[in-house]
């Protein structure tokens, strides 16, 4: 049966039962009585939908609550065994993958560093090598919390570069600095890993993974507006502009700072990323007579620089090359910073990655300084600038969060549920291939 505005009654149904699932999982558990004012739902919609969850095993009674002179009113939570989702963070120095319940609690988890081989920074990223960790980790952490693989909702990929969709391949990753032309990724990982072929992989760009968990979990809750920096060996960022939308992914790393300036690993000159990027920032203070330690990796040579700059022993002078480093870094950064601010005018900018939790609040709150002084002073003057909440798992998080934003806009079936029902175009069209980009 269709509306007057074009909507059946099975979009009605599923958009009721989507409204109860969100309003559970984020500020349950909830009574029915408290569903209503809610979700806007009335009390018979309300009691139709939770039954019909309670029966599919997605919602569980979680006790009662005293009501003003009636019967206890049950309370009703989301239940976390009812479903799970793996979470993969393609990071720049190691592959971090993540089993999690339906309430994004941690089943299990595997990491597996990539290392340099030879001169070419881009080894690490050799497709093979990166496709052969995600089928082993992936395995591992089923094995690890004894979880069948038909119970995945399913894999969420967060990935450097711009990810593309095509009929043929799914998602394809364009990742320049990592020497990636078009690889066809989520094709690579259906070929290579042991899941059912139901099991969806929704692959997207790491920053916009990052984004979508600190607007849902952290630092970014409340907001309307958003900018989320990922700042680790290079820098990305992700505009959100709904709450519980995906945000979408820009490429600020790579906006120009300096006409004929500093090589990026892109290949192109002047990028904020070639000045203001941890491989960067440490290849400066290299050239500037900084020693970091002998074979040590990005984050390692990271904390002893700024170990040298801010000693811990008192009476230990700072190294003033490693600090003016630092101090030229912050510039380069706010100056970024209030591109942001006068390009999309946001309520909040976050950082996270790891070199940006390694910097921390001292070096953000430079940062911060030099993007007031650049940006216009009207949107400066509205914009909130903090750090994450979330950590170094954020990008894991937010991955696993792609398949269950996916699941709860269906009502909380699975696609292969819905796949002989009618459905809004665009949700056949990228059913099973990944998210809309």
């Amino acid at each position: 049966m269709t509306m007057r505005n074009g909507r059946t009654v099975r979009d009605l149904r599923r958009e009721n039962r989507t409204a109860v699932l969100q309003r559970l999982y984020f500020d349950g558990p909830l009574s029915r009585f408290s569903l209503g004012p809610a979700t806007g739902l009335s009390s018979g919609s309300v009691s139709n939908v939770v039954a019909e969850l309670v029966a599919e095993g997605l919602v569980e009674e979680a006790g009662s609550v005293d009501s003003a002179g009636g019967r206890p009113r049950t309370l009703l939570r989301i239940s976390p065994g009812s479903g799970c989702m793996i979470g993969v963070d393609v990071g720049e120095t190691r592959i971090r993958i993540e089993l999690f319940d339906l309430t994004l609690t941690e089943l299990a988890r595997t990491e597996r560093p990539l290392a340099v081989d030879g001169r070419n920074p881009h080894d690490r990223y050799e497709v093979g090598v990166v496709v052969g960790h995600l089928r082993e980790g992936i395995a591992e952490v089923l094995r690890a919390a004894d979880v069948p693989a038909e119970r995945l909702l399913g894999v969420g990929v967060g990935v450097p570069g711009i990810v593309a969709r095509t009929a043929e391949d799914g998602a394809v990753v364009h990742g320049q600095t990592i020497g990636w032309d078009a690889v066809p990724l989520e094709r690579l990982l259906r070929e290579s890993v042991e899941l059912p072929a139901s099991v969806p992989y929704w692959i997207d760009n790491g920053a916009k993974t990052l984004g979508q968990a600190e607007m849902w979990f952290g630092a970014g809750r409340g907001a309307h507006s958003a900018v989320v920096v990922l700042f680790g060996s290079g820098v990305g960022a992700c505009v959100v502009t709904d709450p519980m939308g995906p945000g979408r992914a820009i490429e600020w790393g790579h906006l120009k700072v300096r006409v004929r300036g500093r090589r990026c690993r892109c290949g192109a000159q002047g990028c904020l990323e070639a000045y203001a990027g941890a491989e960067a920032l440490l290849e400066r203070w290299r050239e500037a007579g900084g020693v970091p330690p002998a074979g040590a990796d990005e984050e390692t040579a990271l904390t002893a620089m700024l170990a040298a700059a801010y000693p811990a022993e008192p009476g230990t002078d700072p190294d003033s090359t490693a600090l003016e480093v630092l101090a030229e870094t912050a510039e380069y950064l706010g100056a970024g910073f209030a591109d942001l601010i006068n390009l999309f005018q946001p309520e909040r900018i976050l950082v996270g990655g790891w070199a940006g939790l390694q910097l921390g609040a001292p070096f953000l709150e430079t940062v911060t300084g030099y993007a007031t002084e650049y940006a216009l002073k009207y949107p400066a003057a509205r914009v909130r600038i903090s750090l994450g909440t979330l950590g170094p798992d954020a990008v894991t998080v937010g991955a696993a969060i792609l398949p269950l934003a996916d699941f709860f806009a269906r009502g909380g079936r699975r696609a292969e549920a819905e796949a002989d029902e009618e459905q809004p175009a665009w949700a056949s069209a990228v059913r099973g291939r990944g998210a809309p980009h």
